[in-house]
């Protein structure tokens, strides 16, 4: 198997960081390809523990080249800053080994405002969101109103571009209450970081295209879980991209049929973060032993996650909707001292077996 595709078949957290790390010892290239810093991964080699928001998995690896690609949503200070420390852990990060596709949206500090403005507003119907301003940065994208990587290589278009975003988000903030978010100094801040931004720039699709043609082994990583994607997941509490294994192509800029295999990523019970259904939730000692003993707590924000038991029917549907042609099971040890473990098979509703 050349190319691998890698997701999450649960809501997320299902120990995607182990099993992307050891398969990224035997690939070329590492492609992340949606998402944004709210979604983490945690390595530990050597005894040095890594906690990567933004980066892919292969970055902490030598010899390997690392892709964001367009599919995700990057803050560009949050990946200055992850590139810093990961830099302290000596790890080399240059413009051979990692390249930022020129066609990503960029998260903007306006998006993070917007994000918790929401948040708050919605009171008991709130989302449950990381406030990152990643869900407002892919609405700008689908609005055509996003500055993207490229926009940064030109003043003059960023000045224009910043003008029809603003535009748009002052309207809702004057709407809100709010005051309207001040242009210059942001143009300002922007330009002064764009070079240290744009040196890792480049046309994703592109290299791809080469890479393939050199026979490279490809591994696409993924970000959250199939529940968490905004067409098939949980609506609406889901997160604000598509998370299935077919994101890998459009989120990336390769064909399709560059994807030779879809693992899927299932943990032994199953977690959640945020709010949104759970129909097999423990809200009890056993629910508080699996978080305890699967350190069931955000790698980002810390947040405690959300336990219960192995929820077969949702995965087989997840299995079903990306294409998932084999599992990596993981955590099972965490139920190593429960003396009898259970797992939903199907739902009853009404007194109807679903």
């Amino acid at each position: 198997m050349t190319n691998v595709v890698v997701v999450g078949s649960q809501w997320g957290d299902e120990g995607k960081g182990k099993i992307v790390d050891w398969l990224s010892s035997e690939a070329d290239v590492i492609v992340r390809f949606q998402g944004g810093h709210n979604a983490g991964h945690t390595l530990v080699i050597d005894g040095i523990v890594y906690k990567l928001r933004l980066l892919p998995s292969g970055i902490v690896r030598k010899n390997k080249i690392s892709i964001i690609g367009n599919g995700v949503v990057v803050d560009p200070w949050a990946l200055l800053e992850e590139i810093d420390e990961i830099k302290s852990k000596s790890v080399e990060v240059n413009s051979r080994n990692l390249i930022l596709s020129e066609a990503a949206t960029l998260i903007l500090p306006f998006h993070k405002e917007m994000d918790e403005i929401r948040e708050d507003a919605a009171g008991k119907s709130k989302i449950g969101t990381t406030r990152r301003g990643i869900g407002p940065a892919y609405e700008d994208k689908i609005g055509r109103r996003s500055i993207r990587v490229m926009d940064l290589a030109s003043e003059n278009n960023l000045n224009k571009r910043l003008d029809a975003v603003l535009n748009h988000h002052n309207a809702i903030r004057k709407g809100l209450g709010k005051p309207e978010f001040e242009k210059e100094q942001l143009k300002k801040d922007l330009l002064k970081i764009a070079p240290q931004i744009l040196k890792f720039s480049q046309p994703v699709w592109k290299k791809l295209v080469e890479f393939k043609s050199q026979n490279k082994k490809i591994l696409f990583e993924g970000a959250q879980g199939v529940l968490l994607d905004v067409d098939h997941g949980t609506y609406p509490f889901v997160t604000s991209s598509n998370t299935v294994a077919s994101s890998a192509a459009t989120g990336s800029g390769c064909g399709i049929n560059s994807i030779n295999y879809v693992l899927g990523i299932t943990k032994a019970y199953t977690t959640r973060v945020g709010e949104g259904p759970f129909p097999t939730e423990l809200k009890d000692n056993i629910g508080d032993l699996l978080g305890t003993r699967g350190k069931e707590f955000g790698t980002v924000t810390s947040r405690k996650r959300r336990c219960g038991w192995f929820d077969g029917v949702l995965v087989r549907q997840t299995l079903k909707i990306s294409g998932i042609d084999g599992i990596a099971l993981t955590k099972l040890d965490v139920l190593d001292e429960l003396d009898e473990i259970k797992m939903c098979i199907a739902y009853e509703i009404n007194g109807k077996k679903i």
